[in-house]
């Protein structure tokens, strides 16, 4: 990557080593696949380019963009950053105030919504924006400029020398400013350079490399906004796979079908779903093939690489045979790798999916870090369950005393914007970033994420409790889709749990019970015993301050809309404390009386 110094030059990556490639990028309009070749993305992203010099744009202005998945992304994406200027990509779901306090901190010039859904999201408050000059949209949207017509601005201002400015655009000037969610305060602008993430890119390019399948096409529906999905989307790009996007997570399983992709990213929730319908299918059928079923996936539950006998290996074949082929077909048929990041994967899921043939590629990474840390590998021994796998060469890695993970390396970031104070609380005077995660290397190799610092508790009683840990054994159970432990400052661990009701109907329907609603199901006595033998069948496998005295149910699941969720789907563990501390105390009170 020698003469990719700064993202743009991907570009000139395409020229060199991709300028045949006939589809690049593709997304949807309306309903119809619109492609662009190689050579097609290049000449929109100059002529782009040209038109925003023409407007007035100069290297470090800031300009926002609120674009769903698609092609444009990208023209946006590479026309800002080649004339020196820096995007600042913001998720469509956060809230008002929050929208208002990055376009204003950021004195933002330009805005690029999607659509008219998006400009509704923020009209109000644009005219309280004084650095704001105007507004475009990708979608033909009321009261706003069309995209079209930068382009067209572009083609007819032939007198700008765009060479010349990239020539004076360096490896250590701002790409861009991503803000990210905390659970409480102010979102945060991390800034990062071109250098900080083209680090990052050589290094997962170089994991990608060693995989004995050559991926030529995938499909990306994380929020491009997101650095995860962004260097994702890098990479395709450096290594000439297609991709196609995907604007609604819902459209995915149509989209595999008709895409046949052989990779994508995905957030464990994405997965534990896909999990779940798979093994709601298999509920629903009768006889011998629901013993097969069930006896392919008890198998793939306890898949590993190794030590495992003549007579399991000789099942698993069978098993692929019968089961796991009809898997891969519902995914399209030729997906061989899914990387997962933004939260802790079940070791369950990834066994199983990896005795189904398909790789699930775990990996961590904070968006300070441009994002990834560790990621596990395509070789003989670079994988194993529970963790996210090698941390990367060019990045140093050592733990505090209380086991919080801090790293340095090429790919840290440049700090938050216009926050020199916060910058100074995550990066101490030796140049180490203070993750806020907990973890440990395994076999002085393998990097394993145990808790998030500010979450781990402390009972009355003086014990520490890591509440992922916990949560991610008890979300092994299907019948459970969501939960939070509680227990700070109090005797006992108590939870809130969202039942898996899709799981939940499936197994009704076998029992001849019936079901109706979530509101109703969670006040079912059959329904609630059945959760408890789960919670008691969990509980058998954790320390005794660990374990789940009482639990409530809830109808409905958290989400990003009404704050409970990231937007990388986390808990937001203080907000769903507070709105539902009626349910808690009540809880603690009914312990009291036993």
């Amino acid at each position: 990557m020698a003469r990719i110094t700064r993202l743009f030059d991907l570009l000139y990556n395409y020229q060199e080593k991709h300028s045949d490639m006939q589809i690049a990028l593709a997304g949807k309009v309306n309903g119809v696949w619109k492609t662009y070749s190689a050579e097609k993305y290049i000449d929109i992203v100059n002529t782009l380019s040209h038109g925003l010099l023409a407007m007035g744009i100069k290297k470090g202005d800031n300009i926002a963009s609120i674009i769903n998945n698609c092609p444009e992304w990208n023209f946006f994406d590479m026309a800002i950053m080649q004339i020196g200027a820096v995007q600042v990509p913001i998720y469509q779901t956060i809230s008002e105030s929050n929208y208002e306090y990055i376009f204003k901190e950021a004195e933002v010039k330009f805005i690029i919504v999607s659509n008219q859904d998006i400009y509704n999201r923020i009209k109000n408050i644009l005219p309280g924006i004084s650095t704001l000059i105007k507004v475009y949209s990708i979608e033909k949207t009321n009261g706003l400029n069309h995209w079209s017509e930068i382009l067209e601005l572009g083609k007819q201002s032939g007198n700008i020398n765009l060479d010349e400015i990239k020539t004076e655009i360096a490896a250590g000037d701002l790409a861009t400013i991503i803000y990210t969610s905390g659970t409480t305060g102010n979102p945060k602008g991390v800034m990062l350079s071109h250098g900080n993430i083209l680090s990052n890119l050589e290094s997962v390019v170089e994991v990608l490399s060693k995989n004995p399948f050559k991926v030529t096409k995938a499909i990306s529906f994380l929020p491009l906004c997101h650095v995860y999905e962004r260097i994702l989307n890098y990479m395709y790009q450096f290594t000439g796979i297609s991709i196609y996007y995907i604007d609604n997570i819902e459209k995915l399983g149509e989209t595999m079908k008709e895409v046949h992709p052989e990779m994508f990213g995905a957030v464990p929730r994405v997965i534990e779903k896909t999990y779940d319908k798979i093994v709601n299918k298999g509920r629903s059928l009768t006889g011998i093939k629901k013993q097969l079923f069930f006896w392919a996936l008890n198998l793939a539950h306890e898949f590993e690489f190794e030590g495992k006998s003549w007579f399991y290996r000789q099942q698993i074949n069978i098993a692929d045979r019968l089961i796991f082929s009809k898997w891969r077909e519902a995914f399209g048929g030729k997906l061989d790798t899914i990387v997962s990041g933004g939260a802790t994967l079940n070791p369950r899921l990834a066994r199983t999916f990896r005795a189904a043939k398909i790789k699930i590629q775990e990996g961590y990474g904070l968006t300070e870090t441009s994002p990834v840390i560790a990621v596990s590998r395509f070789e003989p021994g670079g994988v194993k369950f529970g963790t996210v796998g090698p941390v990367f060469k060019n990045v140093e890695l050592k733990f505090a005393p209380d086991g919080e993970i801090l790293v340095k390396g090429p790919c840290l970031m440049k700090g938050y914007f216009k926050n020199e104070e916060y910058t100074r609380e995550v990066m101490d005077e030796e140049g180490w970033f203070h993750t806020g995660d907990v973890g440990e290397l395994v076999d002085g190799v393998y990097l394993k994420i145990t808790d998030r610092k500010k979450e781990i508790f402390k009972t009355s009683g003086g014990k520490y409790i890591a509440p992922q840990v916990v949560e991610n054994k008890f979300k092994e159970s299907p019948f459970i889709e969501n939960i939070i432990v509680i227990g700070e400052n109090k005797n006992y661990t108590t939870a809130l749990i969202v039942p898996g009701f899709e799981h939940i109907e499936s197994w009704c329907g076998v029992k001849n019970h019936p079901y109706t609603t979530p509101e109703i199901a969670i006040h079912d006595e059959r329904i609630i015993k059945r959760i408890q033998k789960e919670v008691d069948l969990t509980n058998s496998w954790l320390d005794k301050i660990e374990q789940v005295k009482k639990f409530r149910l809830l109808a409905v699941n958290w989400s990003v809309e009404n704050g409970e969720l990231s937007p990388t789907l986390k808990p937001r563990r203080k907000i769903i404390l507070e709105k539902n501390k009626d349910i808690i105390e009540g809880m603690y009170e009914d312990i009291a009386l036993m």
